[in-house]
């Protein structure tokens, strides 16, 4: 499957459209004498975009399709199903643009993310798992016809999550890689896309969980893949599919995608807080445990560009995490 991608043209007025709903978030090099040989004499920039609005880089989606949306469709408001980021993202745009937002989410979602998605003003049902999820969003959208907003699919987002590209490639000059998490595809999706028209020579690395791996299963099968069972910490990678726009980008732009275990994105939580003095959910610690693992060795002495996603997490998870991180 082909299609197209936004140019850097549209990008840019993508990001003009934002305005100031979303925040051009800071990149850090990342400066540390303890570290040692951590990275193999990397220099790493970390982008982090965990000071987006409401904590992760999904309000850049999520607003770029309701921006979008006609009157009369907004006025029959929009409905998402998300373990929590999207959710609160959809809450966050639904806010400021005025319309009303049923989100759906698993009954495993942090509790955090859940009271965050009321306290934004969305109506928030809880059901089963996320396989639940979609089946009651799909619902919701017929029967009050609402808009579905994606929480990784379409043209739409992958614009919104390009601008984070064009934006990251704009801070930090003569990138060598960037390491980027994948959940469902979007976020990577658009970032790639952003990356390679402007730098085609930065390497684009995607990293999954194990227990959530649908897009590597999908690029070795040539076609999106779904997964039985999601199994994983990262709550925020756990999508139990890949879907045809956003695997089709990054098909065609990321160069490799690798996998991290549930113990390396603990160890990472507490490399970044100890170091770097960042508190960030599993999702926001995936690129920086790829970086120390199966990318150290072909990524030394290079300047890497990290992705810290997000933050979402409630104090207590984010300690036991850190408690139960094997030591280095």
């Amino acid at each position: 499957m082909s299609v197209d991608a936004p140019g850097i043209g549209r990008i840019q007025q993508a990001r003009a459209r934002l305005g100031d709903l979303v925040v051009r978030t800071s990149v850090r090099r990342w400066e540390d004498p303890l570290l040692g040989d951590t990275f193999a004499g990397a220099e790493v920039f970390l982008k982090e975009e965990l000071f987006q609005k409401t904590g992760s880089f999904k309000p850049r989606g999520a607003l770029t399709v309701m921006l979008d949306l006609d009157e009369e469709t907004r006025r029959r408001g929009v409905t998402a199903v998300s373990a929590g980021n999207h959710a609160m993202a959809v809450a966050y745009a639904a806010r400021v643009t005025s319309v009303t937002a049923k989100v759906v989410m698993p009954k495993t979602a942090n509790p955090f993310r859940v009271q965050r998605c009321r306290d934004l003003g969305a109506e928030v049902e809880l059901v089963e798992d996320v396989h639940a999820a979609f089946s009651r969003v799909k619902q919701i959208e017929a029967l009050e016809r609402r808009t579905f907003v994606h929480p990784f699919e379409g043209p739409l987002t992958a614009l919104g999550t390009a601008t984070l590209g064009l934006e990251w490639l704009e801070q930090v000059r003569d990138l060598d890689a960037v390491i980027v998490p994948i959940g469902g595809g979007g976020l990577i999706a658009g970032i790639a896309t952003a990356v390679k028209q402007v730098r085609p020579e930065c390497l684009v690395f995607g990293v999954e969980p194990t227990g959530a791996d649908s897009m590597r299963r999908s690029l070795l099968a040539g076609s999106p893949q779904a997964i039985d069972q999601v199994k994983t910490i990262a709550d925020s990678l756990g999508a139990p599919h890949a879907a045809p726009y956003s695997f089709s980008l990054v098909r065609r732009f990321v160069d490799e995608v690798v996998l991290v275990d549930d113990d390396a994105m603990r160890s990472a939580m507490r490399l970044l807080f100890t170091s770097a003095k960042l508190a960030v959910e599993p999702a926001g610690a995936a690129a920086t445990a790829a970086l120390r693992g199966p990318l150290r060795e072909r990524l030394a002495g290079r300047r890497v560009g990290v992705m810290v996603c997000g933050a979402n997490i409630d104090h207590a998870t984010f300690a036991r995490h850190l408690a139960e991180a094997p030591d280095p």
